[in-house]
Parts: structure tokens; sequence; C-alpha cells
């Protein structure tokens, strides 16, 4: 049951990326967004669950070497934020810490991931998590609704994306049927329908999928 949901959202992964390929092809000149362009590729931000077992399936098939360097940097990043926060344990779960503090990371934290290749490119491209695919470029439905207008600063610099609507897509029905996803997901690990189940990429790469959730 997992490996078909884990199917069913790379088809909706691939409808993102269909997406922002397109918006390159008409926008080209105006899209610095690129395989290898790895200026995004720092820091913490949450990932659901589901985007950190779909990394992990990616990631096993990665050579045992490269494997093995990717998760002493994550074991090593995941050691530094229980020094911060010592409830940051198996199954790293952020929503279950006490308070709402990983909602705000720092900014200037420039650390990269430890999914970045040496030659700038993620070495799960094709697993990478849905807020990796939407960074770059707003996200504003075919109705014109708005769920984020945030923009790369190296795209559109001499023009306003949000008032171009062929980079618009049904963001709105693309969220939902995540949000489905997550809930079966959920359901298949904890038993319960829960649509808030977050890590980090380091910690969600050393997430036993097996053990009691």
């Amino acid at each position: 049951m997992i490996q078909d949901i884990l199917a069913e959202y790379r088809q909706l992964l691939g409808g993102i990326d269909r997406w922002f390929a397109a918006c390159i092809e008409q926008s080209a000149d105006q899209i610095a967004c690129r395989p290898g362009c790895s200026a995004c590729c720092r820091g913490l931000f949450e990932i659901s669950l589901l985007d950190a077992a779909l990394l992990q399936s990616d990631f096993s098939e990665l050579a045992e070497p490269v494997k093995k360097q990717v998760l002493v940097k994550a074991r090593l990043r995941v050691s530094a934020l229980q020094q911060r926060w010592p409830e940051f344990q198996p199954p790293y779960i952020l929503n279950r810490l006490p308070d709402d503090e990983w909602q705000q990371m720092p900014e200037e934290d420039l650390t990269p991931c430890p999914l970045l290749g040496a030659d700038g490119n993620c070495l799960v491209y094709q697993a990478r998590p849905l807020t990796c695919r939407l960074h770059g470029l707003p996200n504003i439905d075919c109705s014109g609704e708005s769920f984020s207008d945030d923009c790369c600063t190296l795209n559109f610099v001499d023009s306003n994306p949000l008032h171009r609507t062929e980079l618009r897509y049904p963001f709105r029905d693309a969220f939902a049927r995540e949000f489905d996803l997550l809930g079966l997901f959920a359901r298949q690990l904890t038993g319960q329908h829960q649509l808030e189940l977050d890590t980090f990429i380091p910690s969600g790469l050393l997430i036993d999928f097996s053990a009691d959730f």
C-alpha cells in the first residue's frame, strides 16, 4: 500500500515538474532556475514524511560510498539539532516538538543540503521534495488564488511574474491531492489520519519507516 501511495505521489510531482519546465520554456530569458543551480539548496526547511520516504527510496539506489558520505553529513546535522532540541528523537517528527521554534529557521544558515553533490546537482533529483520543485516561482492557481507570492531574486528581475497568467497552475487541486496522499500515508504509518507529519531532509534520511510511529 505504501508503495502505491509513493507511486501516485511521484505522478503528482511529475505534474509539478512539467509545469515548471513549461514555465522555463515560455520565459527562458527570465528564469535562472535549472538543474545544477544550488543557490536555494542551503539551510533547513520542513518536508513531509511522504517526501522523506520518497527520498529514501531513491537514496537507497546510490552507490555505497556516496550513501556513507551523505549519512555522515545527515547524522552530524541531526546531532547538532538535538543539542538545540533534546526532544528531537526518532522518528524525527517536527510537529511533536514542544514548540514551533522550528518553523522560524535562521535564514542565514548556508549549510548545504547533505544530498547536494560536489557538482551542484541533487543526488536524488527525481525524488526531491515538493518544496524543492516549487521554489523559485510564485505558486498562483489558475483561478488567480495565491498560495505563495515568493519568487527567487534571480528570476524575473525586470518584470512581475505575478501578472503572468502563463505561469499559473491548478495548485489548489494539486495540494488537495497531496493532502489526500499524506492522510493515506499517515494512516499506514500511525493508524491515524494526520496531515502534519514533517521533518527535515537530514533527519528524513535517518527515519526508520519500519519502526513503530
